[in-house]
């Protein structure tokens, strides 16, 4: 497994606390949803899974996500990035 390079507080790009969008594709499957806005809530307990942006594809056989979470860390944002990334239902993150 790979490990991402620790970067110090001070040279990082983010301010935390913030509100940080994550971008997350999987095919247009019942349920999908749902299962991102599950991911979402263990790591930000206050997300409102009603704030899902949803982006069909052209040919609808996929969808695209956008959640924004309470980022209050590089290492939340880490973890948070490594649980949808191996989660079955997901291609890509963003």
């Amino acid at each position: 497994m790979h490990t991402p390079p620790v970067i110090p507080p001070e040279q990082s790009l983010i301010e935390y606390p913030c509100a940080f969008p994550i971008k997350v594709m999987g095919l247009h499957v019942e349920g999908f949803a749902a299962a991102i806005a599950q991911v979402a809530l263990q790591f930000d307990p206050g997300f409102d899974p009603a704030t899902i942006e949803h982006r069909p594809s052209a040919k609808g056989n996929y969808l695209g996500l956008t959640i924004i979470i309470n980022a209050t860390s590089r290492e939340q944002l880490d973890e948070l990035y490594r649980t949808l990334t191996t989660h079955p239902m997901v291609k890509m993150v963003i």
